[in-house]
């Protein structure tokens, strides 16, 4: 079956096995090709060329992935629990102590030893306490859920299955067995036992687990350190569009986006169309991902691929065939760092991130990929030629329904947004099953940190 996004006539090159390597070789054919087969820069070649040379969408996602292997070897560290939330284990969690670590009552009640009736004994046991003397024969003693049993206990009798008579004395009005609503000491676990493999995504419950098992701090994968620059000359900061001058969106939205995706934004810089300042901060940064917006195509001011030749970055992905987004790209600036640059348009920059900057960050913090779903299409959406498109559509029911207002400078359709959808070149029909990239929030997942 053809993936989704491929055309049914890829050449073989669009295979699974391609690898970086091979990424390289291809936008490290000669420029000056004649016969118009190599690719060529941005600034020589056409739009017909450029579609030539651009990378075909889930090809660019694996490329993406792939890129960071080098650098996925990374120093595990030890983080406290209330940091912890939303990394992946890099040693296992084995149980440090018995669970639960003595023997406790399952429910508020009485603990009871032998057959009824029984008299109770004055006080009562409380979670939190010390070891209770053991009861005797014929005796019962009022208790909470979590407290110790008494040594010698049968059962606890909950209470609503018992009454108490005029002496006193306690009747059982349901026979409680050999045991019941007692929790065994390791009944969970037993000390040493692994809990949880290395590579589990630390969810709430994760750390409630790791919380009870005794720990304070988790092993685990650091977050990726990402860095976003914020080009262009006509962005403002503030206030209403002006004289030319438009509305930053990118630089409020990229942060979130990237902590969303697991990143550890520590910084945002906006350097304007400076080409100088460009270059300094690509050599300084000590950042995992570097993410630039904007400047990727062939314009006056557009310095992203003059820059990264400059500096002797390598390009992975040049271009790719998908819309919104295509002058996307993706580098490598160091042994271990990356550049993903996102076109200035607001939606083709989501899309940059949702096809380079995620799998990346996936491979660098260690996180599986989601499991690909389909959903039918309320109604029609029309395709592009050749390349891949990515629509936003909000999910009711079995289905996904489009929105509108998704052209790549426009973020009203993404704002409403559940998923976006994956439209194959050609375009999609009323109910075709069609594959869908959930949002990190919309998709409930352990990304959402946006602290």
């Amino acid at each position: 079956m053809t993936a989704p996004g491929i055309p049914a006539s890829a050449p073989a090159e669009d295979s699974d096995d391609l690898d970086v390597e091979e990424a390289l070789a291809l936008v490290r054919q000669p420029k000056d090709d004649s016969s118009g087969s190599g690719p060529a820069s941005a600034a020589q070649s056409g739009h017909g060329h450029e579609r030539h040379k651009a990378t075909p969408w889930p090809r660019a996602r694996e490329i993406a992935a792939r890129a960071a292997r080098s650098g996925s070897r990374r120093t595990p560290v030890s983080v406290s629990l209330a940091d912890a939330l939303g990394l992946v284990l890099a040693a296992p969690l084995d149980a440090l102590t018995d669970l639960p670590s003595f023997d406790t009552s399952a429910m508020d009640g009485w603990a009871v030893a032998g057959p009824g009736p029984w008299g109770v004994r004055d006080g009562g046991l409380l979670a939190g306490h010390a070891q209770p003397e053991p009861l005797t024969d014929g005796e019962a003693v009022r208790i909470a859920t979590g407290a110790r049993i008494p040594a010698d206990t049968t059962a606890v009798l909950r209470t609503e299955h018992g009454r108490t008579d005029t002496q006193g004395r306690l009747h059982a009005t349901r026979e409680a067995g050999h045991g019941q609503d007692i929790r065994p000491r390791g009944q969970e676990c037993r000390s040493g036992d692994q809990l949880l493999p290395v590579g589990t995504l630390v969810t709430p419950a994760v750390l409630g687990l790791a919380a009870a098992a005794g720990y304070d701090t988790l092993t685990a994968v650091p977050r990726p350190r990402a860095e976003v620059l914020v080009l262009g000359d006509e962005l403002l900061t503030e206030g209403l569009p002006h004289d030319g001058l438009i509305r930053d969106a990118l630089g409020p939205m990229l942060p979130s986006w990237l902590r969303a995706m697991g990143a550890e934004v520590t910084v945002v810089r906006r350097l304007g169309d400076d080409a100088r300042a460009l270059r300094k901060a690509l050599t300084a940064s000590d950042a995992d991902l570097i993410v630039t917006t904007g400047g990727t195509a062939a314009g006056p001011v557009d310095h992203v691929h003059p820059t990264l030749e400059r500096i002797g970055a390598e390009l992975l992905v040049d271009g790719v065939k998908v819309r919104p987004g295509h002058p996307m790209l993706l580098a490598r600036t160091k042994e271990h760092q990356h550049l993903v640059g996102l076109p200035g348009n607001p939606l083709a920059a989501v899309s940059g991130l949702l096809t380079l900057a995620d799998p990346l960050l996936r491979t660098l913090a260690a996180r599986s990929a989601p499991e690909p779903y389909t959903l039918p299409l309320k109604e029609e959406v029309q395709g592009h030629p050749y390349d891949t498109r990515l629509i936003p559509v909000v999910l009711r029911g079995d289905h996904a329904v489009p929105l509108h207002y998704n052209g790549p400078a426009m973020l009203r359709g993404i704002a409403a947004a559940d998923a976006l959808a994956v439209v194959a070149p050609g375009g999609a029909g009323q109910g075709e099953e069609t594959e869908l990239l959930d949002l990190p929030w919309a998709a409930a997942g352990i990304g959402v940190c946006f602290t």
